[in-house]
């Protein structure tokens, strides 16, 4: 059974990652690092796979492996229409200051390739974003860890051309960067973007006229210290009241009707909350409810 059957959900619609038609509302896994047990994550990712979501994210330096790992519990063998998305770039740094340190060299992204592999317990990772880490927020390289954008996208394609990964993705990237990185065949980009956090609008420009996925982490914003949240506009909550909607879903609603490459991966522990994350993608954010949150 693939995507494109009509039997299954498509929560949001459907948009193209890597050339496989997918959901627009999918699952960002990194939450179930903190589940005491596997039996949560189990529950939460079955859950979604059974309501459409055919587009999951994740990292090695998810809890060191915990969460790929919690991955392949639910899901594996993987079904044809899922895709996986994982991302390098970091590696954790157990009883260090900070839970993650950057690894931004060649070997070291293709060690993490190699990690994610074993970890998901996959034959070839479905797209792979490389993170950036030029500017603030978030971690910021510096010595070794400066790294040609250039180096990092031959060791991708290097890696792609052995069937390691089938698609390359970016992370944390300006516009700039994103148009050098064309010529390699970007599928997708992963930025911060949310209401509150526009700052990756001359990516999405981009992307809109490439067609290229864009799939933002932080869509509520809070992601970043002293950030507010999406959930606490004004006009956020007056629009979820007029639509009988929660706020966080309008939230979510405002990304997708960015544009309609855009994509959602919001994370969760509850199967409660991830249904209502999902159901984002029905609400519609009519002319006066656009303007009403533009405001």
């Amino acid at each position: 059974m693939t995507s494109t059957d009509t039997r299954r959900p498509h929560p949001g619609g459907l948009a193209t990652l890597a050339g496989r038609p997918v959901a627009r509302v999918g699952y960002g896994a990194m939450q179930l690092r903190w589940a005491e047990t596997d039996d949560e994550p189990v529950a939460v990712l079955s859950r979604a796979v059974e309501l459409g979501v055919d587009h999951i994210d994740t990292a090695e330096f998810y809890g060191d492996g915990v969460v790929n790992a919690r991955i392949r519990k639910a899901l594996a063998p993987y079904p044809d229409h899922l895709v996986v998305v994982t991302k390098v770039g970091a590696t954790p740094n157990p009883g260090g200051e900070l839970p993650l340190r950057l690894a931004q060299q060649p070997d070291e992204l293709r060690s993490q390739v190699e990690d994610n592999l074993r970890s998901l317990g996959a034959e070839r990772l479905d797209v792979v974003n490389l993170r950036r880490a030029d500017v603030a927020p978030g971690l910021v390289a510096e010595g070794d860890q400066i790294v040609d954008l250039d180096d990092q996208l031959a060791t991708m394609v290097e890696l792609r051309d052995a069937g390691k990964i089938g698609a390359i993705g970016l992370s944390h990237v300006s516009a700039g960067q994103l148009r050098q990185a064309l010529p390699v065949g970007i599928v997708c980009v992963q930025n911060a973007y949310s209401l509150v956090d526009r700052s990756s609008e001359p990516v999405l420009d981009l992307c809109r006229e490439q067609g290229i996925a864009w799939a933002p982490y932080f869509p509520l914003g809070g992601g970043w210290p002293g950030q507010q949240q999406v959930t606490d506009l004004p006009g956020v909550l007056a629009v979820a009241e007029r639509l009988g909607a929660t706020p966080a879903q309008v939230g979510l609603a405002w990304v997708l009707a960015q544009a309609e490459q855009a994509m959602l991966i919001p994370g969760t522990r509850s199967v409660a909350h991830l249904e209502q994350n999902l159901a984002a993608g029905d609400v519609d954010l009519d002319t006066e409810a656009l303007a009403t949150l533009e405001g």
